[in-house]
């Protein structure tokens, strides 16, 4: 699915935890199959192989049995019949003979074959046995030779069945590791196409979460994600048509509120020029009805101002300004408090793209917010960090907490302030309006600690625009 017709197209991004899982299964699985497979192949080779070579040296020991057994019945002694024994170069030949122990003079590490064998033969039975000793794979075949009273043994190194074997386990091994790299690198290209669609899902619902609501998902060929992808846009569809009808709800309402709230704070223009004349009594009642209508009028021109900003017919009127005397003439009113204008005198020169409106009115409201939450203004910076200007507000509160920071520009955010109506408490959409027009120069604003032991500071970061 892909976004189609005028919109913005989606970007694809990885949803790198479900993709990684999905990657780690398949090698996951591509281990345990493999595994399996493996040990069930390598047994069967060790089976077929090692049955292989025990018939063959049950043969040859049977062969070179009767030959030592008939040198013996020609009236050879035992180590000449020994000596003239023609034997495999990896086999050590003992035998047993009235009591007597002899060997061949190849091998003198293993002088009398395993017990289990010895105790066969003294029964009258043939034995075979393979085990290890000494590092070495060994396999001894055990033969009774009653015709000359002799037990005759002889021991074979299966160094080239180790071989074999080792060989076998090594490719195994490396097999199985190949597979279980191609299991990931395969489930990774599986997981991308398959989880495609919700990625771009995601991307699509950040983006309306983020206000743009002309994000929409393309009808795909198969059934199920079409059907995904029409839900989706139903539910923006649906989100939008809600969002405007608050929108308008709220700018109609402001609106009509306009013109009785101009002829009310007409009035109480009138009124105010004549307060000397109201009676004592009604001064008071007059005092607090002032201080509502001009807050009133505030809150009515705020909710105008944000409805034009939910409703996108807001645009920027930049124009060309020197930085440090319109931050002097921003801040001036505040200055006779004690608060600081911190700017480079190189950087107060500078000439830059700004929509003066705007900015005042976000300046204007940061040191209202000051004011009443943070126990007063301290500090106003400007500072340039590579193509960011940076404006820093200073408090002397207790600061914000950081659940909070993101909170605070939330519309009608009061915090703890919640609940208690004061004359100066505002009405919880300045540092909403902060936020949209600092959004909308393309910038940010946030809240850090302003110190170990001061407030809280409000950071303005805008792009450097330059005439």
């Amino acid at each position: 699915m892909s976004e189609s017709g005028p919109q913005r197209p989606l970007r694809s991004r990885r949803i790198r935890g479900l993709r990684l899982r999905v990657a780690a299964g398949f090698a996951l699985g591509s281990l345990v199959l493999v595994g399996v497979l493996s040990l069930v192949t390598y047994f069967f080779a060790e089976h077929y192989l090692v049955q292989q070579r025990e018939r063959s040296l049950v043969h040859q020991a049977s062969v070179d049995a009767r030959a030592f057994r008939d040198d013996l019945k020609r009236g050879k002694s035992v180590t000449d019949a020994l000596n003239t024994l023609e034997r495999t170069p990896n086999s050590n030949v003992s035998v047993r003979v009235a009591g007597r122990w002899f060997l061949t003079s190849a091998e003198k590490r293993s002088t009398k074959p395993p017990s289990r064998v010895r105790a066969a033969l003294a029964e009258g039975t043939t034995a075979q046995h393979r085990f290890r000793q000494d590092g070495r794979s060994l396999f001894v075949v055990g033969l009774p030779l009653r015709s000359v009273g002799a037990d005759y043994y002889e021991t074979f190194v299966l160094a080239e069945l180790d071989r074999t074997l080792g060989v076998i386990r090594t490719a195994l091994l490396a097999g199985g590791a190949l597979a279980i790299i191609f299991g990931g690198l395969l489930g990774f290209w599986m997981s991308r196409r398959v989880l495609r669609p919700v990625t771009e899902i995601a991307v699509a619902a950040r983006r309306v979460a983020t206000g743009d609501f002309g994000t929409r998902l393309a009808r795909d060929s198969d059934p199920d994600l079409d059907s995904l992808a029409t839900s989706f846009n139903e539910m923006v569809d649906s989100v939008e048509q809600r969002i405007q009808r608050e929108t308008r709800f709220v700018a109609d309402v402001s609106h009509e509120l306009r013109s009785p709230l101009t002829t009310l704070t007409a009035t109480a223009e009138v009124l105010r020029a004549r307060r000397t004349e109201l009676p004592e009594r009604a001064r008071p009642a007059f005092d607090l009805l002032d201080i509502e209508i001009e807050r009133l009028a505030q809150l009515v021109e705020d909710l105008l101002e944000l409805s034009r900003a939910d409703a996108g017919v807001d645009e920027l009127d930049l124009g060309a300004v020197e930085l440090g005397e319109f931050m002097r003439h921003a801040i001036d009113p505040i200055r006779a408090n004690g608060a600081k204008l911190v700017i480079d005198d190189e950087l107060a020169t500078h000439r830059v793209l700004i929509d003066k409106r705007r900015l005042e009115r976000v300046l204007a409201n940061l040191v209202a917010n000051a004011e009443t939450h943070g126990d007063g203004l301290t500090r106003v910076s400007v500072t340039r960090v590579d193509s960011i200007m940076r404006i820093e507000v200073d408090d002397r509160g207790s600061g914000v907490g950081p659940a909070e920071r993101d909170a605070v520009f939330a519309r009608f955010f009061r915090g703890a302030a919640s609940g208690k109506r004061v004359n100066n408490s505002g009405s919880g959409l300045g540092l909403a309006l902060v936020a949209e027009h600092v959004s909308l120069h393309g910038g940010q604003v946030s809240i850090e600690d302003a110190g170990p032991d001061d407030g809280a500071r409000f950071v303005v970061e805008l792009p450097w625009r330059e005439p």
